[in-house]
């Protein structure tokens, strides 16, 4: 049974950091791609970041620079370290396997 667990959510003001986790079980995470999306309330749900195989990354332009995806192998993990943090950041954070499996999802506020 596959399942991604995330961490490191939680209020952030403009300007400061936090970073996402997603722990892979059932599935070793650099054999598949792995991506971080975010939703906000009626919007749909849109591509961050991207890891492949073999450790190419991708981005959305306006988090360039200031987001970075990263992979643990010797703890089966994901992460997104995101720096900078604006208001319009402020979303649902999902973190994605193969386009198959879905993590849980934290919400990430961004507010003074």
């Amino acid at each position: 049974q596959v399942q991604l667990v995330e961490s490191g959510g939680g209020l952030v003001q403009p300007g400061g950091s936090l970073r996402r986790s997603c722990a892979s079980s059932g599935r070793i995470v650099s054999d598949y791609l792995v991506a971080w999306y975010r939703q906000t309330p009626g919007k749909q749900r849109e591509l961050v970041a991207t890891i492949s195989r073999g450790g190419t990354t991708t981005y959305v332009e306006s988090v360039k620079g200031r987001f970075t995806i990263y992979r643990d192998n010797a703890w089966n993990t994901v992460y997104l370290p995101m720096n900078s943090l604006k208001p319009e950041d402020t979303a649902v954070y999902y973190c994605n396997s193969d386009s198959t499996y879905w993590g849980q999802g934290i919400q990430v506020p961004v507010s003074s």
